[in-house]
């Protein structure tokens, strides 16, 4: 069920990449003040890339999909316990292509209604020199 909820959303991703997304994107001066408002930051990489980087301060760690490309059996479980559909939550990954992809399948196919995509993810937080934690 997830896997083809999952292809459905890169399907409907590749056919509407010029049309505006569902979610609403942002960039790292917005990660702060939302996360001072109580929204929560989720990260979607895998636990090697948060080694390698470190992460935001404050941010969930929750890995959407392994280095093969499947999604974690338990991570629609484990958000849906966590997140309101109607609670705001922030989601970063290495560049934005993951968030992306999970942000247009929670608002599409899940009907989550405040999704933020933080755009160029931790690679541009890392570029700006914001500070992470690391692991």
């Amino acid at each position: 069920m997830i896997r083809k909820i999952l292809w459905s959303a890169l399907l409907a991703l590749m056919l509407s990449a010029c049309a505006e997304p569902p979610y609403t994107n942002i960039g790292n001066p917005d990660i702060k003040p939302m996360q001072a408002e109580g929204v929560v930051l989720y990260d979607i990489r895998r636990p090697e890339e948060w080694r390698q980087t470190g992460v935001v301060e404050g941010s969930r760690l929750l890995t959407f999909v392994d280095g093969g490309g499947r999604v974690n059996p338990e991570f629609f479980e484990t958000f849906a316990r966590e997140v309101a559909k109607d609670q705001p939550v922030m989601l970063i990954c290495r560049t934005g292509n993951r968030t992306n992809v999970l942000a247009r399948l929670l608002v599409e196919k899940l009907g989550y209604t405040k999704v933020y995509n933080v755009e160029h993810g931790i690679t541009a937080w890392l570029r700006d020199r914001q500070p992470v934690t690391r692991l």
